[in-house]
């Protein structure tokens, strides 16, 4: 697996593989949650000065990608306050390329990364719908931080908060 910075030929299509990573969700949640969702993920937001866009390739192909906002940033376009660490953000892996290591590999870069910008510590928010990113993450350290936590659609679901710290 390599593990690269995306190049900006490829926003079109890493955007659109995101929206077909987080389809899986759209049966579980309100309309009105998932279509803001889905406008979130394919933002520009991903291509702000400062963000890191990080991709995944197995065999030439592009199977994940992940944003990496720098701290102090305003990563959640209001929701959250601007906090003194780097947030991960928007991590998606190919349906088809699901149990590869490829999110667990996004992730490990997004926490080097940080570590040799000199950060204590990363974050990241998901929808406390995504179980399997949240056992993922918890498998890798992060511990909750709910007075971080928003609710985007005014619908009852929240978007939790997490840390790692070094």
């Amino acid at each position: 697996m390599k593990i690269r910075n995306a190049i900006q030929s490829e926003l079109a299509f890493i955007r659109e593989q995101r929206i077909q990573a987080y389809e899986e969700h759209a049966k579980s949640i309100p309309l009105d949650h998932w279509n803001a969702l889905k406008k979130a993920i394919s933002s520009d937001g991903d291509s702000q000065p400062g963000v890191d866009l990080i991709v995944a390739e197995l065999e030439g192909s592009i199977v994940g990608s992940v944003v990496l906002f720098p701290a102090k940033s305003d990563a959640y376009e209001g929701y959250v306050e601007a906090l003194d660490y780097p947030e991960i953000r928007m991590l998606a892996v190919d349906p088809n390329a699901r149990g590869k290591g490829v999110a667990s590999a996004l992730i490990d870069e997004c926490i080097s990364r940080t570590k040799a910008k000199g950060y204590a510590a990363i974050g990241l928010h998901t929808g406390e719908f995504m179980k399997g990113a949240m056992a993922l993450y918890e498998s890798k350290g992060f511990k909750r931080l709910p007075q971080y936590d928003f609710e985007p659609a005014n619908d009852g679901i929240i978007v939790k908060a997490f840390q790692l710290k070094f």
